[in-house]
């Protein structure tokens, strides 16, 4: 049995408030965070999970937790967290995310939303929980999570998570969705660079980022500072090959966008995926940024941007199942969709087992000692 316990982490949670009454709080609310964050990590998708995992490792949890009524049933996970503020438990989190971030100097912060499809209620008029997270993408961790108002949407959302993080210094990736005037000079207020994906959302800047390109390709880029540089990817029968350009913003059109604080470059990137005999699919993207016009730098931020889709979001799914998940009362799913990012990361920087998340989460329900390597890695 494992002797290790995994009390520090406690501390990052101790300020978050019981939303219950003094007379109904059987069980206390640190042995209920706690258990749900080891649960999940070892495997555990719903509140039922939750509760036999509890009762399956019930001598080992009494080693570092309190328990004085036992594991709570079920239903008590589900109602503790659908009536905690997900903002008090999301300072939990940071809290903790501060002791294992490293600084963001120079790192790529990418901002991304996704929904839990099956999260709606019909019934109540609920719709699915989408929610926003910023995912350094390097290292592989969540730095913030921002659910979104159902009758809101990221413009939003992005905003308020920004005021939640630390980004001094780190280069933040956004697609379209997310290229807004107040959300670039929030960036550049916060001490950090942009990299914007530009679409029909904002027409003007997109048509006249296009036309410049248009323009740069028929005459050779002749008199502007321009760079380029190409990637080519093999493997699983794909050939992809991309071709980065970046220009510095001339002074026209820094004029006619002058809006966009700090605009300092634009780019474009020219995608060719091959697969087998198929006629090949082309792609043309651009964007803003409030970087000099370094290629190479360019390039790097676009391509780890989809980090958070394969490390966070596809992780989400097929190893968590967030997608199947029906939780629905109140903050419910909200919190426990922090739970699974929070899970995500932790197994993303275990490295002595080289395997994937799934493998990891299995590993962790099997064996104790395992499972407090993962968070202790987190904290070393």
């Amino acid at each position: 049995m494992a002797k290790t316990k995994p009390v520090s982490i406690r501390q990052c949670f101790a300020h978050v408030p019981d939303p219950r009454r003094q007379h109904m709080r059987l069980h206390n609310l640190w042995d209920i965070i706690a258990i749900t964050i080891l649960a999940v990590i070892a495997g555990a998708d719903s509140w039922v999970d939750v509760a036999n995992y509890g009762l399956s490792k019930l001598d080992w949890l009494q080693t570092f937790l309190e328990l004085p009524n036992g594991i709570p049933s079920h239903d008590t996970f589900n109602r503790v967290f659908a009536l905690l503020d997900p903002a008090a438990l999301q300072h939990g989190f940071l809290n903790w995310v501060q002791r294992i971030a490293q600084a963001t100097l120079g790192r790529l912060v990418a901002i991304d939303g996704k929904t839990a499809r099956h999260s709606f209620d019909n019934a109540t008029g609920k719709g699915a929980l989408h929610m926003v997270s910023a995912w350094a993408s390097e290292n592989r961790l969540l730095l913030g999570v921002q659910a979104v108002d159902s009758k809101s949407n990221e413009i939003t959302a992005i905003p308020e998570l920004l005021k939640t993080l630390e980004i001094s210094g780190a280069i933040v990736t956004i697609d379209a969705m997310g290229c807004q005037k107040t959300i670039a000079a929030d960036i550049r207020q916060a001490g950090a660079d942009y990299v914007l994906a530009v679409k029909d959302n904002q027409p003007t800047l997109h048509n006249d980022i296009l036309q410049v390109f248009s323009d740069g390709l028929e005459n050779d880029f002749a008199g502007l500072e321009h760079h380029s540089y190409s990637t080519e990817e093999k493997g699983h029968g794909r050939v992809e090959k991309r071709l980065y350009h970046v220009l510095k913003v001339s002074k026209e059109l820094a004029e006619q966008h002058a809006e966009w604080e700090d605009l300092r470059s634009i780019g474009m990137v020219l995608s060719e995926r091959q697969e087998g005999d198929k006629e090949p699919s082309i792609e043309t993207r651009v964007f803003i940024s409030s970087m000099p016009a370094r290629v190479k730098r360019f390039a790097r931020a676009v391509r780890n941007h989809w980090g958070i889709e394969t490390s966070l979001h596809w992780v989400l799914d097929v190893s968590f199942r967030e997608d199947a998940s029906r939780l629905r009362k109140d903050h419910g799913q909200a919190n426990m969709g922090l739970m699974r990012r929070l899970a995500v990361s932790l197994l993303h920087n275990e490295t002595t087992c080289k395997a994937g998340v799934g493998c990891k989460r299995k590993r962790a329900g099997w064996n104790d000692d395992y499972l407090v390597g993962v968070l202790c890695a987190s904290l070393k």
